[in-house]
Order: C-alpha cells, then structure tokens, then sequence
C-alpha cells in the first residue's frame, strides 16, 4: 500500500473516532457545540498530521471535487475513495468495540452518530432539507477547501481554516442530519447499525457528491479560483 492510501486510511479514522465518537460517548456532556469543534479538529489534526502525505481529505467529495478541479487523477481518485471507505469502517469498529463495553450500551439505541432524517431523527428536518443541507454545505466546505490549498493562499493557515468550516457547518446543521458532507463518514457508522441509517445513506452520498463535483467544476472554470 503507498502512503497516501495509509495516510487516507488513518485520517479518516481519525475523523470518524473522534467526530463521532465526541457524539456517541460524550454527547451529554459536550452536546452539539462540542461535538461540532470535535469534527472541526479532528480535521485540523489530520490536516497538519497526515496533509504532507496525501493532502488529507478524508471525504470522498472532497477527493472528487479535486479530481474535477483538474488537481488529481482518475487513478488516484479511486485509490483515495476506498481508502477513505476503509479508514471510515474502522474508525466506525474502533468505536463501537469501546461504546460497547459501556453497560447498558445498545447500538440500536445508542447509535454510533450515524446521520438520517425524518421522523425520530433530532430535528425531525424532511428529505428535501436534509438534500439541500448536505448539498449546499458540500459545496461550501469544497470550495474552501481548494481554495485555501490553492497556489498562492496561505499554506500554513490551510488546516485551520478547513478544520473551522467543518466546525461552522456542524454548528448549524447537527440537528438537521448530523452532518455528513462526507459519504465515507455516513458509510462506516451506517455499516454497523444497518437499518433506517443504511436506508438513508444514498442521501450522504449522492448530495455531499453532486456538492462536491459542483465545486471543484466552478474551481476548474476558475469562478472560486484566484486569478
């Protein structure tokens, strides 16, 4: 395996173990506001940690709104994804193996901080908000994010800025869908609740995608791109 992949792989655990985690573990004590920077710096973490080596974007949406910048190959594109998918389902497991040593524990019940929508989900918010959150936010949080990697933006200050926008977006819309704008993020807790959060994970994925492609395509025509 390259480095990138592992780098990939290790990020996106790290996104899913603490974002997640800061939910299922710590979420009466923290509540949204600190589960929302826990997703915010796990990022940051990563960011600074792993970006040296594969540019840490831990979201497949990310991954395809730079190949669609022109920043990344088709290759590398799907060695990124299933890194991503792979880094999400252990950080998921990782999870789960400790929220379940807690007595009384019941995944069914407790969750793993998998995102959904609708009836018996946080704000109750309906499909259409949930398509339109994951979306719009997608887009934000790519656009910024190959932005402030773009030539000439403040290297330094990359990992900072993209860690806060996450925060910022998790600030707003926890109780809308639990944010994904990431589908490997959806994916992993998803893959070991299995019911409503496996039936609602076509909408983690194709909104935060069709975000993520829109940005990185007005990045490429140079509309979000500096001169």
């Amino acid at each position: 395996m390259s480095k990138t992949f592992v780098a990939e792989v290790i990020g996106t655990a790290i996104l899913v173990l603490f974002g997640c985690g800061a939910a299922v573990l710590m979420g009466a004590q923290i509540g949204m506001t600190g589960i929302s920077f826990a997703f915010g710096l796990a990022i940051v973490a990563a960011a600074y940690g792993l970006g040296p080596i594969s540019g840490a974007h831990l979201n497949p949406a990310v991954s395809l709104g730079v190949f669609l910048a022109g920043r990344m190959s088709g290759a590398a594109l799907a060695s990124y994804v299933a890194a991503q998918l792979v880094g999400a389902v252990i950080g998921a497991g990782l999870l789960y193996l400790i929220a379940s040593g807690q007595s009384g524990y019941d995944i069914a019940a407790n969750g793993l901080g998998q995102n959904g929508y609708g009836a018996g989900y946080l704000g109750e918010y309906s499909l259409t908000s949930a398509l339109i959150f994951e979306g719009v936010m997608t887009f934000l949080f790519v656009t910024v994010i190959l932005g402030a990697t773009q030539d000439g933006a403040p290297a330094a200050m990359a990992g900072l800025a993209i860690g806060l926008t996450l925060t910022a977006i998790h600030l707003v819309g926890i109780n809308v869908t639990g944010v994904s704008v990431n589908p490997a993020r959806s994916f992993g807790p998803a893959l070991f609740v299995g019911g409503k959060a496996m039936a609602d994970l076509w909408v983690f994925v194709a909104a935060p995608l069709a975000g993520g492609a829109m940005a990185g395509l007005l990045h490429r025509m140079g509309v979000t791109r500096a001169a």
